[in-house]
Parts: structure tokens; C-alpha cells; sequence
């Protein structure tokens, strides 16, 4: 049984696929909704350490739901913002907030 199983079978989808190739293809990517608090957050902390982001609008975008479960199966949250790191999911926007705190966050930026 996965996670959706009941509402939605999980299986290869074009739309995962394109969402996988969009973490893996960007240093950072922030799904995103424009209205949250914890959004903008998570875009500030990156704006404050000058490191470019891709933000993903789900409020702006049609297919907003659909990526919202792919990003539950992928990291096992729905909720916005997730914040992708090198192809890793650091979390939302309180998680990104302390790695950035701690001194933690410039971690995954260096090579």
C-alpha cells in the first residue's frame, strides 16, 4: 500500500518525472505558495546569503495540487514550502531558517 493508494495509485508520472529533473537540474529549488509566511521565509534566507532559487508558484499554477502529492511521496510532506537543496529536501521554512541560524546551511554550498 503507498502512501495516496486509496486516491491515487502511485505510479511513473510525466508531471513526477518533470519534478524530479527540476531538483535535480537546479541548485535550489523552493515550492512555494506567494500567500505563505513560511514561503517567503524560506526565499529570504536565500535572498540574505545571495544564492539564486527557483521558486515553483503552486498558487499559480493549475497543476499546483497534483505537485503538491508528488512532493508528499517524494519527502513524505505536502506541505509548502519544500526547499531542495542539491537534490536534497532540507524541509520547510523553519528548517531552512535554523540550518541558515546555525551556520549549517552554508554546508551545501560548499564543493
Amino acid at each position: 500500500m503507498g502512501i495516496n493508494s486509496s486516491r491515487h495509485p502511485t505510479m511513473p508520472s510525466t508531471k513526477a518525472t518533470e519534478i524530479k529533473s527540476l531538483i535535480q537540474s537546479n541548485n535550489v529549488v523552493i515550492f512555494s505558495k506567494t500567500y505563505c509566511p513560511y514561503c517567503k521565509m524560506a526565499k529570504e534566507v536565500f535572498d540574505k546569503i545571495a544564492e539564486n532559487y527557483t521558486a515553483v508558484e503552486l498558487d499559480q499554477r493549475p497543476d499546483g495540487d497534483e505537485i503538491q502529492d508528488i512532493l508528499l511521496e517524494l519527502t513524505g510532506a505536502r506541505t509548502v514550502p519544500r526547499v531542495f537543496v542539491n537534490g536534497e529536501c532540507l524541509g520547510g521554512g523553519s528548517d531552512v531558517k535554523a540550518l541558515f541560524e546555525s551556520g549549517k546551511l552554508k554546508r551545501y554550498f560548499q564543493k
